[in-house]
């Protein structure tokens, strides 16, 4: 069995800034390849979308437009380390690309489900998160890193079990 590499990790997030278009992006500044799957609630409720593959040190748009909410949600995994950036707000994921509409009973339909962390986009119109490995730092005016590394079986997936009590949309909008 071939052990797995533990990547701690930070996010730095920045909101973007200037005459640029308002969009939802993500940069991998890794040297690693990365798959990543975003969860976020529209007027027609929770939808998970996935996935997006980027290589080492490369941006991605991941909504375009002006953003619909305030908070997203980010689960993104390290395809040549093995490591991956998770949370407690646990939504619908599949191994293929995917748009899933609604966040429960994910396995019961057929579905994985996976814990994304929250990214407080503070109603920003734009909005970049960076991925970085630890020890690397953020752009200058960053938020402080944030490490959501959680070991967990079947491709770095969490088990299935009960929701913790952050689910998404617990806060007030």
């Amino acid at each position: 069995m071939i052990a797995r590499c533990c990547l701690l990790a930070g996010v730095a997030l920045a909101a973007v800034g200037g005459p640029v278009a308002a969009d939802f992006r993500l940069c991998n500044n890794t040297s690693s390849r990365v798959g990543v799957a975003l969860g976020y609630k529209d007027s027609d409720g929770w939808t998970t979308e996935g996935w997006w593959n980027l290589s080492a040190r490369s941006c991605e748009t991941l909504l375009r437009g002006g953003l619909v909410a305030r908070y997203y949600y980010i689960y993104a995994v390290d395809y040549d380390r093995g490591g991956e950036w998770s949370g407690r707000a646990y939504m619908c994921t599949r191994d293929k690309e995917f748009t899933i509409r609604g966040i429960d009973d994910c396995l019961a339909r057929g579905y994985e489900r996976a814990g994304f962390f929250e990214v407080d986009t503070g109603e920003q119109r734009s909005w970049t998160v960076q991925l970085t490995e630890s020890g690397e730092q953020g752009p200058a005016g960053a938020l402080p890193q944030y490490a959501p590394l959680i070991p967990g079986p079947s491709a770095g997936r969490p088990a299935a079990g009960p929701p913790v009590a952050s689910q998404p949309g617990n806060q007030n909008r």
